[in-house]
């Protein structure tokens, strides 16, 4: 397993390094997931590395397994690279977002190959996209093409403390407030100039005003940027909001509200007005009682291999397991190695973790499969 992980860590998947991503593709297929019944192909992409898609014939009748990933990382060439083997650690880009969680996937797999064979289980649907860091705006649709009509989806993002099991995602909304205004001479023509800040300064309050923290909504302005200098009434001006939230129904209530701010604001301030672009990039993985249940589920495969079975408290951060979910895929997450640090250079994994976690998804394939043969009506 540490073989196959140092040499897809070791080359660069940044999200826009196209080629290293191609790269990193290459070594999926060609050596983590060259198994006997799992069939791999490629959905091209012009703006990131190609997604992969592997599928297995199964057992006729039930219903297909999703395991979802993806193979790009968050650092551009040069600024955090390598494999380092640190005692019981191994350090690394992606060695734990997740390309500790894709070799997990791909020794369950062979585990169960070895043993009874991919077509003795459900039909396994396995996703790996290329752009996830970025919010998968290719790879979310991908991901619900491939997975549709399956009983079950698990992620393989990084792994928690205690083994956690991620039932719970808040989910994101990317939003651009773009003023407008007219420019004038901030002395000499003052009057006739509409400024595009202060409208914008207006929103801004009222958009930050949305947040709840009882209902886990929260909005941030994270930048804004306009005008040309003091002497000039400016007629342009742009924030970036952040928008995250629990539900379905508060997501759609609060990009109503950043519309309605929007009309709101420059009333009063003649010249001037108010667009948005963007929208809700991820709806939030709920916490279901079908995905209860296969956190249940899976728990016992994870305990009887060794591991933690507790469930992990809400995330705050989006993942791709909210693409699986919103289709109506029971859906569980945090299933690859323990570890700490992602998006950090101090990202790191307990190696030990490696061959249970692989385990218990082997357990799980064979679990899950016995008990949907056993509901399927006898012919």
């Amino acid at each position: 397993m540490e073989t196959i992980l140092r040499g897809l860590v070791e080359q660069n998947s940044f999200t826009e390094n196209i080629e290293g991503g191609r790269t990193v593709g290459a070594l999926l297929r060609a050596e983590a997931f060259a198994i006997e019944g799992l069939h791999g192909s490629s959905h091209p992409s012009e703006r990131y590395a190609d997604h992969l898609i592997f599928r297995s014939d199964g057992t006729k009748g039930l219903p297909p397994i999703a395991l979802v990933g993806h193979l790009d990382t968050v650092f551009p060439p040069g600024t955090f690279e390598g494999y380092r083997r640190d005692g019981a650690l191994a350090r690394g880009p992606g060695v734990l977002d997740m390309k500790g969680g894709l070799v997990v996937v791909a020794f369950a797999l062979r585990a169960v190959a070895a043993t009874v064979g991919l077509d003795a289980v459900a039909p396994i649907r396995l996703v790996i996209v290329a752009d996830e860091e970025v919010g998968s705006p290719e790879g979310y649709k991908v991901i619900q093409d491939a997975t549709r009509g399956s009983s079950s989806a698990l992620v393989f993002e990084a792994g928690r403390k205690g083994d956690a099991i991620i039932t719970r995602r808040k989910g994101t909304a990317n939003i651009n407030a773009i003023a407008s205004g007219k420019a004038a001479h901030a002395g000499a023509n003052h009057r006739d100039g509409a400024n595009a800040i202060w409208a914008l300064a207006r929103f801004i309050d009222e958009a930050q005003k949305l947040t709840n923290y009882d209902r886990g909504v929260t909005v941030n302005c994270g930048k804004i940027s306009g005008g040309q200098g003091r002497n000039t009434v400016p007629d342009l001006a742009e924030a970036v909001f952040d928008a995250r939230f629990e539900t379905r129904a508060d997501a759609e209530q609060l990009i109503a509200a950043f519309h309605q701010a929007a009309a709101e604001a420059p009333r009063g301030l003649a010249g001037t007005s108010i667009r948005l672009e963007g929208g809700i990039s991820r709806l939030p993985l709920e916490r279901t009682d079908a995905n209860v249940a296969l956190f249940r589920e899976y728990g016992a495969c994870a305990r009887a291999s060794g591991l933690g079975d507790i469930e992990a408290a809400l995330i705050g951060g989006a993942s791709d397991a909210s693409s699986t979910s919103q289709i109506g895929i029971p859906s569980i997450d945090g299933l690859g190695p323990r570890g700490t640090g992602f998006h950090t250079k101090d990202e790191l994994i307990e190696v030990d973790s490696l061959v249970p976690k692989a385990q218990a998804l082997a357990r799980f394939i064979l679990h899950a499969s016995s008990r949907a043969a056993a509901s399927e009506p006898a012919a």
